[in-house]
């Protein structure tokens, strides 16, 4: 994902020239950013784009809005997120593999991670999961499973997946059959994948 794919995708929004004047504005002046990253689902839309798959308008003009400041791309992503509503908080945690920001916002994705909102677990399972610890990554991809979200969100899944996992879907198999309830297919799947043994050719 790059902003220019972004931006593409946004050529058909309602108000295509509030979207430049305030990428311009937060370029020059970063702390106007709140105010524009508030209005954009009004000024945007909240329809999905066709391109790239799974965001919608106002999600891509905030992390557009993001990639825009000039300096202090973590401590405005912190500050929104921890203003934010739902809506604005999942455009920042997409926004996070877009900005020069390193590890410094993982805990934005702990704090995703521990709430009961599927959409924003799913948000922090993209591609900065990258900077998440194996264990706690663990965690997040089974609470996914418990919480229905389906695991192809999960970034970086089949090279990632390992055997602690596979323990750990095991079980959480187990205790489900035993009250009578089935695995999602997606995580039997991934389960399969994890415990078939590898045979030399």
């Amino acid at each position: 994902m790059t902003p220019d794919r972004l931006r593409a995708a946004l050529r058909g929004v309602p108000d295509p020239q509030w979207l430049d004047a305030a990428l311009r504005r937060v370029a020059t002046e970063p702390t106007a950013i709140g105010r524009f990253f508030a209005a954009a689902a009004r000024r945007c839309g909240r329809l999905p784009v066709p391109d790239p798959p799974g965001w919608t308008a106002d999600e891509a003009a905030r992390a557009l809005l993001l990639t825009a400041l000039p300096h202090g791309h973590a401590a405005g992503a912190e500050t929104l997120y921890r203003q934010g509503d739902a809506a604005e908080k999942r455009a920042v945690l997409r926004a996070l593999p877009l900005l020069p920001i390193g590890a410094e916002c993982v805990p934005l994705l702990h704090d995703a991670i521990r709430t009961n909102d599927t959409r924003l677990v799913a948000a922090a399972l993209g591609p900065y999961a990258r900077h998440l610890e194996q264990a706690t990554w663990r965690q997040a991809v089974l609470k996914c499973v418990f919480t229905g979200v389906p695991l192809a969100v999960v970034d970086g899944l089949p090279e990632r997946a390992d055997g602690e996992l596979a323990r750990m879907l095991a079980a959480f198999t187990a205790e489900r059959h035993a009250a009578g309830r089935d695995m999602p297919a997606d995580a039997t799947d991934l389960l399969r994948r994890l415990t078939i043994p590898t045979t030399e050719a």
